[in-house]
């Protein structure tokens, strides 16, 4: 009888104080697909050195928005970390382009992940999603690989808030995801139980 799978789309995957990969510790990653082929989610706690102003300038594009320019741009994960991609709110009537994006990813859930640059034209002129959260790279896992680090306490999961995405301060991101569990970051251990 083969393993049920799980589907962890729309879930926050919370680092565990045991994670072997440095890259990954102490963070909180927003998973945006997971199917049986593999699993893509975003890091949306490690701002780098760069704002969405700065990013824009590279692109050639100005940034009308004022409240997104100074902004931080995030470590995704280490894939791909030379192309953007942006978490937002689904488009409501009347923003960006009809039909959306030419590639958005919609999340189940509620979010969508746009890797076309006419999102970021659509933020330039004033318009596109309200809330967004840009990054550079994604985290990537293939077929049975985060089920793997998952057993071996690398990660816990808990269905994910866009208000933790977009409206909570970075330093307080990893502590407000643990919170949706109960828990405390002092209340981790970095051994696994196993029976």
């Amino acid at each position: 009888m083969a393993a049920q799978s799980i589907n962890l789309t729309n879930q926050f995957l919370i680092a565990m104080p045991g994670m072997g990969d440095g890259t990954f510790a102490g963070t909180v990653v927003y998973l945006c697909e997971h199917t049986e082929k593999g699993a893509l989610g975003l890091v949306i706690n490690k701002p780098i050195d760069i704002t969405l102003k700065n990013l824009f300038e590279k692109v050639e594009l100005s940034l009308d928005r004022e409240d997104l320019a100074e902004a931080p741009v995030y470590f995704g994960g280490p894939v791909q970390t030379e192309r953007g991609f942006v978490l937002h709110e689904p488009l409501v009537e009347g923003e960006g382009v009809p039909g959306g994006y030419n590639s958005s990813l919609k999340i189940e859930g509620g979010l969508e992940m746009t890797t076309s640059k006419d999102v970021l034209e659509a933020l330039s002129s004033g318009a596109g999603p309200r809330k967004v959260l840009v990054t550079l790279g994604y985290s990537g896992w293939a077929a049975g690989q985060l089920e793997d680090e998952m057993s071996n306490n690398g990660w816990i999961n808990v269905e994910a808030q866009p208000g933790i995405i977009f409206d909570t301060p970075v330093g307080e991101r990893y502590d407000k995801a643990l919170s949706l569990l109960g828990i405390h970051a002092g209340m981790l251990s970095s051994a696994a139980g196993h029976a």
